[in-house]
């Protein structure tokens, strides 16, 4: 991939001044081999394949940042999902796991390790439930471990039971990590068609029809196309807003490309097997920094504010750009690929709350054409899981009926309510405590069973 002179001028604007950086380097890696009847036989295999594969995954991306310039923000790890591994295991042997999970994600000195994962859209086997029944203990003991559950499918329908657990077990992670805001909420995510081959933490792992192991990027860039929006006359139309957005990310997506494919040559050199490249990830990711926040294109498209009438569209607008300039840049395209809203990690989404100008049904509309869903929302610590268990069925319908990725990452903060506001620190931010309806729906979270699958699921 040859890059021009003035592209590599404009990269170095990028990461000056405009706040671009690669989000995350995540290095995926199969499981499968280390199945065994003992758990602590498997734990152990677990552990030694990880710092094998991983153990030069840091220092080759501090090589590629100093090389090129370009900050990549995080460098993670994710797994096969630990539950294919845990049929027969009992609920502490599988917290022997997570704990070596996480020392060997210590090990390898990455910040996160995901992939102490269920998918469960059709139903589950013991091993689900266990480990599923052991998510809450297992992230309040473990400082890098993330966990996630795929509860619906548009193939399969939606596993109403499971959801409805979900939300007790959301309740119990905050309850246990009361102390720090509830953050170990801010590890675990359930979703709707979630995806193979996501970079992006707390709900990536390693699907099993991926490879033994591949680097997946994920891109970030809010502030690059803020820039260039903003650089916009507001007699722009709705066309050159998207051509604008569209060339933007095309370049975005060419620099995660390289990085992503020198990366794994590189460490194919010092591992013990080939690290092959996987996916770039479109998505835009924001942070709490001011000027990267996806919160403040919207308003530089000419809303006043995020929740102002138009903010879906233009939303939409901006994804599409997004997905057909890295389209044409990148090899292979996958993960999420579109936009992030996470309220606590957005400044501008953290703004818009605090003023009263985005509300947690007006984020529910968005989340039908952003990439992910209801991320990182702090809701009040004494919010009965019904409430919950409804707000993760209606994110899942959106994804069931839609065939696309939805996923909720709810944050109880435990002893605050409506007003207050919740510190997370580093990239997770802060957010403050949105209301949520009180009007009540027990009987129907509580029905169970199986919402079928759609009818354009029925398409062989």
């Amino acid at each position: 991939m040859a890059f021009e002179l003035h592209e590599i001028l404009e990269t170095i604007r990028m990461t000056e001044v405009e706040h671009f950086d690669i989000r995350t380097l995540t290095l995926g890696i199969s499981l499968r081999d280390c199945a065994s009847h003992s758990a602590v036989t498997t734990r152990e295999k677990i552990y030694t394949k990880i710092c094998r594969l991983a153990e030069h995954h840091l220092e080759v991306a501090n090589e590629l940042e100093h090389l090129y310039g370009i900050r990549i923000a995080n460098k993670r790890v994710s797994v096969t999902p630990i539950a294919l591994l845990a049929d027969g295991f009992t609920r502490d042997e599988l917290l022997s796991i997570a704990r070596r999970l996480d020392e060997a994600a210590r090990h390898v000195g990455i910040d996160f390790l995901a992939g102490y994962s269920a998918l469960v859209e059709k139903g589950t086997t013991d091993g689900d439930t266990t480990l599923i029944a052991s998510i809450p203990e297992a992230l309040a003991h473990t400082d890098h471990l993330c966990a996630s559950v795929n509860c619906g499918a548009t193939r399969y329908g939606l596993n109403v039971d499971v959801t409805r657990k979900l939300a007790d077990t959301i309740l119990e992670i905050a309850r246990l990590t009361a102390e720090q805001d509830s953050v170990g909420c801010a590890r675990f995510v359930a979703f709707c068609n979630a995806v193979q081959d996501n970079p992006f933490v707390a709900g990536a792992f390693h699907g099993i029809g991926e490879a033994e192991a591949v680097i997946n990027v994920g891109i970030s860039g809010p502030g690059v196309v803020l820039r260039a929006v903003q650089e916009l006359s507001d007699q722009a139309t709705f066309d050159e807003l998207s051509e604008t957005i569209k060339r933007t990310a095309f370049k975005i997506t060419r620099a995660g490309q390289l990085i992503g494919m020198r990366h794994a040559q590189r460490l194919s050199e010092l591992a013990p097997i080939p690290i092959l490249p996987g996916i770039v990830d479109l998505s835009l990711a924001p942070t709490p920094a001011i000027g990267d926040s996806v919160a403040d294109i919207l308003k530089a498209m000419g809303l006043e504010d995020v929740g102002a009438p138009g903010t879906t569209a233009a939303l939409a607008l901006m994804n599409e750009a997004v997905k057909r300039g890295g389209l044409m840049a990148a090899t292979h395209v996958g993960g999420l690929s579109g936009a992030f809203i996470p309220v606590s990690e957005d400044q501008g989404m953290i703004e818009a709350v605090s003023r009263g100008h985005l509300s947690l049904e007006k984020l529910e509309a968005m989340t039908a054409i952003c990439s992910v869903g209801l991320d990182m929302i702090a809701i009040p610590g004494n919010t009965p899981p019904e409430t919950i268990a409804g707000i993760l069925l209606d994110e899942f319908a959106i994804g069931l009926i839609n065939d696309k990725t939805t996923a909720v990452r709810l944050i109880p903060v435990q002893g605050k309510d409506v007003g207050d506001m919740a510190e997370f620190g580093g990239l997770l931010g802060r957010a403050p405590i949105m209301p949520v309806s009180h009007l009540q729906n027990h009987i129907l979270v509580n029905r169970g069973g199986r919402m079928p699958a759609p009818i354009r699921s029925l398409t062989n």
